[in-house]
């Protein structure tokens, strides 16, 4: 017999090292691959009303600013067809983008994609939805122990 000391993890550790090797937007990425037309239309929306037309022109080419002036200003209704010419890498330079703009509108995803009893079963929904509640929940720690948050 092999009598190898196992090494316990606990379950929060495993999660950890594997997220630790993807990024939010990679796993916005695959969220959006796998996504059905419908929510792919919701994410784009989401993660395109932060940005200028500036920020919209500079990211993958210009097809997020091509698809916000089909769309109309200031409303943003992303067509159906527009949301399925679009790729998950355009996707994840898109949210690297925005994270820098707005990492509240990324963070809102988690709240959009937990609300999607389509999305309920995907397992980079999930991930990703767990990824960015634990992130806020830093953030908003931090916040409180900064020395502006008691002055």
């Amino acid at each position: 017999m092999n009598h190898k000391p196992a090494v316990e993890r606990r379950p929060s550790e495993k999660v950890t090292c594997k997220v630790s090797e993807i990024t939010i937007s990679q796993l916005v990425g695959q969220v959006y691959e796998y996504a059905p037309p419908a929510e792919r239309k919701r994410l784009l929306e989401h993660l395109l009303r932060p940005l200028g037309v500036l920020s919209l022109v500079a990211i993958a080419n210009g097809v997020f600013a091509k698809i916000r002036f089909r769309s109309g200003w200031p409303d943003l209704h992303v067509p159906l067809e527009e949301a399925q010419n679009v790729q998950a890498s355009d996707i994840i330079t898109l949210v690297d983008h925005v994270q820098q703009v707005s990492v509240h509108a990324v963070d809102g995803l988690a709240d959009m994609l937990a609300q999607s009893p389509v999305m309920a079963g995907s397992a980079a929904a999930a991930l990703l939805i767990t990824v960015l509640v634990q992130r806020a929940r830093t953030r908003r720690a931090g916040d409180l122990t900064s020395p502006r948050a008691t002055a």
